[in-house]
C-alpha cells in the first residue's frame, strides 16, 4: 500500500467526519436531542463568546443549550436556524482545526432573517468514540 496514497485517505475520511459534526451541532442546536448534540463534544470541551459566559465543560454547553431553549431562542418549534459554511479543516494526528463561518436565521418559516453571523474556531480531538469538539472560539461579525 502507498503509504502516502493511504494517509491522505486518511485525512479525508478524518476530515469528512469533523465537518458531519460541524453539521450534527448546528442541527442538533436547532432540533436535535439534546442528550445527542452533548455526545459531539468531549467532556472537558469549552464554549467561548464574547458577551456570555465560557461554557468549561459538555455539561454547562448542555445546560446552555437546554436554556435558549426554553428561552425560544432555538430548539424545535423555534423556526431557527444555524448555517456553517466556508469550512477548512486542518488534521494533525489526533487534533484537528476547523475554520467556517456561521450565520442564525429566525422566522424561518415565514420571513427568514439573519439575526447574527461570524466565525468559528473549532479545536477536535479523536476519541475512542470519534471526533469530538474540545474547544470552540465565536467571532461574531
Amino acid at each position: 500500500m502507498d503509504t502516502q496514497g493511504g494517509k491522505a485517505r486518511n485525512d479525508v475520511a478524518d476530515e469528512l467526519e469533523i465537518r458531519n459534526v460541524l453539521a450534527r451541532i448546528a442541527q442538533g442546536s436547532d432540533a436535535g436531542d439534546l442528550a445527542e448534540y452533548g455526545e459531539l463534544f468531549t467532556e472537558d470541551a469549552r464554549w467561548e463568546m464574547p458577551g456570555v459566559p465560557v461554557k468549561n465543560s459538555r455539561e454547562e454547553i448542555v445546560a446552555s443549550g437546554a436554556a435558549r431553549r426554553a428561552e425560544g431562542v432555538t430548539g424545535p418549534g423555534s423556526r431557527s436556524r444555524h448555517l456553517i459554511s466556508t469550512v477548512a479543516v486542518s488534521v494533525q494526528g489526533d487534533r484537528a482545526v476547523a475554520e467556517s463561518y456561521w450565520q442564525f436565521f429566525t422566522d424561518t418559516t415565514t420571513t427568514p432573517t439573519l439575526r447574527s453571523m461570524g466565525a468559528y474556531r473549532d479545536a477536535f480531538r479523536r476519541t475512542e468514540h470519534g471526533w469530538k469538539l474540545a474547544e470552540r472560539l465565536i467571532t461574531p461579525g
